[in-house]
């Protein structure tokens, strides 16, 4: 009875036609992240707007932060960008992929908390 579950490894890929390449999969968390990143900020400013929040701070902290985060991203993604197709595909770089993929994630769902909480401590000081 063969296996219902998949156990593809990504050299199996490359003899199904989906070759691994670290760029395109960092491109790819890259573009998710800031995606996370700008709706998580949104939320998260309109909340601190709807609790009382009657200065422009949040505002103009919603357009340095989505401005800021963009050369961030970009540096991560520009990181893998140089890899030649053979070492795109090279398996012993999967640990540093996995490195560069959590901090990209935990930035783009941290910060805006992180700095939200920050902005709202500066203003409850004015």
């Amino acid at each position: 009875m063969p296996n219902a579950i998949d156990h593809t490894t990504h050299t199996d890929k490359a003899a199904t036609g989906h070759k691994l390449d670290w760029r395109k999969r960092m491109s790819d968390n890259v573009a998710y992240a800031l995606l996370v990143y700008t709706g998580l900020q949104i939320f998260v400013t309109i909340h601190a707007l709807k609790s009382g929040s009657s200065s422009l701070l949040p505002y103009i902290a919603l357009v340095l932060l989505v401005a800021a985060i963009i050369p961030a991203c970009r540096a991560f993604e520009r990181r893998w960008m140089h890899l030649s197709d053979e070492e795109a595909a090279d398996l012993s770089l999967r640990g540093t992929y996995r490195r560069d993929q959590i901090v990209l994630w935990a930035m783009a769902i941290g910060l805006p908390f992180a700095l939200t909480g920050i902005l709202r401590a500066i203003a409850a000081l004015a």
